[in-house]
This record gives C-alpha cells, sequence and structure tokens, in this order.
C-alpha cells in the first residue's frame, strides 16, 4: 500500500488543508455548547433579551463560519481525492498495458476491470472520508471529553462512562456486519456475473429454450442476496436504536443528577445542556468513527488488490533498437518452440522457414495444431521458449517492442471491433490515414460494397461490439484496419472464415496487388485459400509436417492432400 503514496504528488496540500479546515469547523462545533449555556444562564436566566440577540448572532455566525469550513474541506477533499484516484487510474491502466498477454491472460479481464473500477473507487471513498471524518471525529471525541471535564468533573464521568459503552455496542456490531457486507459483495459478483453471462449468451439460451431455467437460477442467486442483505441490515439497524438508548440514559442520569448539583447552586442549567450536547458529540462522533473504519477497511483491500496488480511484472523484456530494413529476407524463423505458461507440452515445436518481402506464407492444420500460436508469437505477445524468431536478420528481443508492432498487423481469429464510426475503426493503426487511404482499405478487404450503402459511408457509426454488421462484415473491417496500417507483415489468422469462396478469392488478389508488398502470412482452414501461396507450411500436434507449394506437399505430404481431398469431396 505504501506504494501508492506517490500518487498524492500534486495534491499533498489539499491532503493537509482539508483536515485543517476540518478541524477548524469540529472547534466552532464545539464552542456552540458554551454559547447555548450562555443564553440560558445570563440571558433567559435575566430575561435579558438584548443579551439573547447578541449571543444568538454569535451562534449563527459560528454556524455560518462553520459551514464555510466545512464546504471548503469538501472542496479540498474533493480535489485531492478524484485527483489521487485519477493519477492512479491511469498509472494502474498504463501498467496493465505494459503486461504480456501470458499475464493478462492469468488474471483474467473481469479481475482486471473490476480493479479498475471498483477498487479505485473504494480507494477515492476512502481518502475523501479521511479527509473529512478522521481529523474531526476523533477531535470531537477527545475535545468534547475536555469541555465536559471542564464544566464539572464528576458529572463529565457520565459521557465518559457511556463513551466505552457505545463504542462496545459499535465494535460488536461492525465486527458482525464487516464480514457479512464482503460476503454480500461476493453474492452480488455472482449476481452481476449471471446478468453478463445471459444477456451476452441470450441467442444460446434461446436456441435451447433454457429461459425457464436461467431465470430461476437468476431468481436463486438474488433471493440469497436479498435474505443475507436483510439479516446483516438488522444487524446494522440495532446501532442507532442501542447508542440512542445509552444516550437517553446518560442525558437523563446527567438531568437527574445535574438538577441536584444546580439546587446546591455548584451547577447552572446551561451547563447542563451544554454537557448534554457535549455528550451527544461524542456519542455521534463513535458512530462516525465506526463508519469510516469501514470505508478504510474497503479501502484498504481495494488498495492491496491494486498493488496486486503493480506488482506484477510483464515477462516480455523491452528491446532497445529500431527496426531498419536490411536485406530481402524479412522473418526468420530458426527452430522455434513455444509452451504456454502452466502448459504440460510444447503448443509448437523447431518450426524453422524464412519469408523474403512480397512472400506468402500459408499455415493450415487441425484445431490445436499451433496455427493460431505462431501467429501470437511473431508480433512478440509471448516470448518463444526456445530457438529465435528474426526480422532483417536480429532476432526480435533487441528491438522495442513497439517498433515491432508498427510494422507487424495481426487479424486474431476473434474479430474485435470498437463502438464510434467505420473510419474510427480502420484509423487505429494510421491516425493520420486521409479519407481515401480508408476507402482504398476498405475496397482491398472487400468492405467497400457495404459500406458505401451506408447513409453516412465511411462515417457510418459503429454499435458496441459491431452489433450492426455480420460476422463477414465485421472480418473485412478488421482486414481493413490491418491493410490501412500499411504493415510491412500482415497476418490473417483464419480471418477470412465466415468469407464466401467468391469474397475470399478477391480478397487474396487484392492483398497481392498491394504496393507496400508486405509479407502475407495466412492461416485457413481452407485449402483453396492457401494454394497460390509461395509456401505453405502443414501442422499437427504443434510439429511441421509439411513445407512447400500446394502442388509439391499434395504429392509428398499425407496430412496435406488428406485436407485437400476431403476438402474437394466436401465441395
Amino acid at each position: 500500500m505504501k506504494s501508492l503514496l506517490k500518487y498524492f504528488d500534486g495534491y499533498k496540500k489539499y491532503l493537509f488543508l482539508g483536515p485543517f479546515f476540518k478541524l477548524l469547523e469540529a472547534i466552532f462545533e464545539l464552542i456552540v455548547p458554551l454559547v447555548t449555556a450562555k443564553i440560558i444562564d445570563t440571558g433567559i436566566g435575566n430575561n435579558d433579551k438584548d443579551y439573547i440577540i447578541k449571543m444568538g448572532g454569535v451562534m449563527i455566525l459560528l454556524g455560518i463560519s462553520g459551514l464555510a469550513f466545512a464546504l471548503t474541506c469538501q472542496f479540498f477533499a474533493a480535489k485531492c481525492a478524484y485527483g489521487y484516484a485519477t493519477s492512479l487510474r491511469k498509472s494502474l491502466y498504463k501498467h496493465i498495458n505494459t503486461l504480456s498477454h501470458a499475464e493478462i491472460n492469468k488474471l483474467g479481464a473481469s479481475t482486471l476491470i473490476t480493479r479498475l473500477t471498483n477498487d479505485t473507487n473504494a480507494v477515492q471513498t476512502g481518502v475523501n472520508m479521511g479527509i473529512r471524518l478522521a481529523t474531526r471525529s476523533p477531535f470531537l471525541i477527545i475535545g468534547a471529553v475536555i469541555m465536559a471535564v471542564s464544566i464539572d468533573l464528576k458529572l463529565s464521568l457520565i459521557p465518559i462512562g457511556a463513551a466505552p459503552i457505545i463504542a462496545f455496542i459499535v465494535y460488536k456490531v461492525m465486527s458482525k456486519s464487516i464480514p457479512m457486507y464482503k460476503q454480500n459483495q461476493k453474492r452480488l459478483d455472482k449476481v452481476s456475473l449471471l446478468t453478463s453471462e445471459n444477456l451476452e449468451g441470450t441467442r444460446v439460451i434461446r436456441a435451447f429454450s433454457r429461459q425457464k431455467e436461467e431465470i430461476d437460477e437468476f431468481s436463486s442467486t438474488s433471493d440469497d442476496l436479498s435474505k443475507h442483505a436483510v439479516i446483516v441490515s438488522k444487524i446494522s439497524a440495532v446501532l442507532n436504536p442501542a447508542n440512542f438508548m445509552i444516550l437517553n440514559l446518560a442525558a437523563a442520569l446527567i438531568i437527574w443528577f445535574g438538577g441536584i448539583r444546580v439546587d446546591t447552586g455548584s451547577l447552572t442549567q446551561g451547563e447542563i445542556t451544554a454537557l448534554i450536547n457535549y455528550m451527544t458529540q461524542i456519542s455521534l462522533s463513535l458512530v462516525v468513527l465506526a463508519n469510516l473504519i469501514v470505508f478504510f477497511n474497503k479501502a484498504a483491500a481495494g488498495a492491496n488488490r491494486i498493488t496486486e496488480i503493480f506488482n506484477i511484472n510483464s515477462s516480455l523484456t523491452d528491446g532497445k533498437e529500431d527496426i531498419v530494413a536490411t536485406g530481402d529476407t524479412v522473418l526468420e524463423f530458426s527452430d522455434v518452440s513455444f509452451r504456454y505458461p502452466d502448459a504440460s507440452e510444447e503448443s509448437v515445436s523447431n518450426i524453422s522457414f524464412t519469408l523474403k518481402k512480397g512472400e506468402t506464407l500459408g499455415i493450415i492444420g487441425g484445431t490445436g495444431s499451433g496455427k493460431t500460436t505462431i501467429a501470437n508469437i511473431i508480433p512478440r505477445f509471448f516470448d518463444v521458449t526456445s530457438g529465435e524468431i528474426k526480422i532483417y536478420g536480429k532476432n526480435i528481443k533487441e528491438y522495442k517492442i513497439s517498433s515491432i508492432r508498427k510494422m507487424i498487423a495481426s487479424v486474431p481469429q476473434k474479430v474485435s471491433v470498437i463502438s464510434g464510426t467505420v473510419a474510427e475503426n480502420i484509423r487505429m493503426g494510421n491516425k493520420s490515414a486521409t479519407d481515401d487511404e480508408v476507402i482504398d482499405a476498405l475496397k482491398t478487404a472487400q468492405a467497400y460494397e457495404f459500406i458505401e450503402k451506408l447513409p453516412d459511408k465511411i462515417n457510418a457509426p459503429v454499435l458496441q461490439g459491431g452489433k450492426n454488421f455480420s460476422g463477414g462484415q465485421k472480418q473485412r473491417l478488421t482486414i481493413a484496419r490491418a491493410i490501412a496500417a500499411k504493415p510491412e507483415i500482415l497476418i490473417l489468422d483464419d480471418s477470412t472464415s465466415a468469407l464466401d469462396m467468391t469474397t475470399d478469392l478477391n480478397l487474396r488478389r487484392a492483398i497481392a496487388d498491394l504496393p507496400e508488398n508486405p509479407v502475407v502470412i495466412m492461416i485457413s482452414q481452407r485449402a483453396t485459400s492457401l494454394k497460390n501461396a509461395d509456401k505453405i507450411l502443414v501442422l499437427e500436434d504443434g510439429k511441421a509436417v509439411g513445407f512447400g507449394t500446394h502442388d509439391y506437399l499434395c504429392e509428398n505430404c499425407e496430412v496435406y492432400s488428406e485436407i485437400v481431398e476431403i476438402q474437394k469431396a466436401g465441395e
């Protein structure tokens, strides 16, 4: 948690000014009962209206000043808490983006989102409440005790004695309710998870007529949350009645014994009123302090979870050089093997090939043969277990990761488009792309035929997840996005699976005519999509079982020839 203190830089003055003004408010609040006592004893006791008006004005002035100090504290607290949380959130987001796919896959996207939102909000609330109340409540408790003792030592023992009883009640209630709140948060997480899964999988649920089962499961989970929420609310509901019972009993005792002391002339009616006010301040401050502890517990838990992410470093070490094109050989695999973290065996083993500028490599194989793995290790999403990947003759580990990603455009199996416009999606890889370049990329990807029919054309909206486009249309948009980046290496990881044969053929022809003449790595389940490639790599169980042209593999690679024959029979 100490490592998170650095994000207060630039906000430290608010961290001290906020409590300072809250302290001033508390001082004024402690003075009010004394003024009230003076009004009762001197003004009302002597029927002195002028004195009552004068001291009433003082009380109003104290109230206005206290309000001004409170608002000033609120302002500084908000500036500090929100500024701190913003810096923390930005830094956390930046750190997450430095992690490799291995760490992100291990942590899970949902956990990272929760820590970026809920946990940072909990820390923000903790800082805010700490500035506003951490100074005020303890000071009021201590100040009220001192003021009560200064009025009458014997009677002050009543509020001083009541304070530990109230503190004990607060402790017992909080010790029971805080763990239950944490458990309810987990139950709420489960409700959120079911909601998310049901909304995302609504088509599957309806296809298998599972609406009733899903509704029953959701109702059961919601009822469980509701039941335990009621239980913890009942426990928490004991707090205020119990405190006010102790408070009223203590007030009755003060009035009882204070009345006797008033009769003897050792105490005034106004001082009794002041003692009751100070006792009320003590009890209410204890309740506030208990709630503050809850906020601090939540903030501490959130801070620990955030620190866990900061303590995770990327398994990738960034290189120092920028890529400079030298020679004809663009990409080279030298006996490359890779194993995913915690996997029992290698995903690809001893893969070797070279690609020169303008060459196309086709990769084909069964499910789980390692095709996507090769697509992931070229842009250095993961580091190879053994062997070397070279770009222009140098190991890619010597290059800056940003330089590698700039020269490589990858279109993954899972289509991903962002909400915004078509043009904004296409410009993701090339912010400076003109409208004409965007249109050219769409034409190459065979996407312009449906984009030009839209009312706003390239400025047409793209809904979240691209829900206003079909699967094939989204695939073509992601291919256009990669082409617009003008990469030196273009990787298409089974990204034409939703296209018909004619569109697939036109796309391959258009990519072959690109003026940048990039190296193209095309992964596909269709042998027809790869037959014109310069080289074809055939994979089986992570190993290369064939490498060469389509005609060569048909004659010399049993696995490839079987794939071709099966697909011919299917056609």
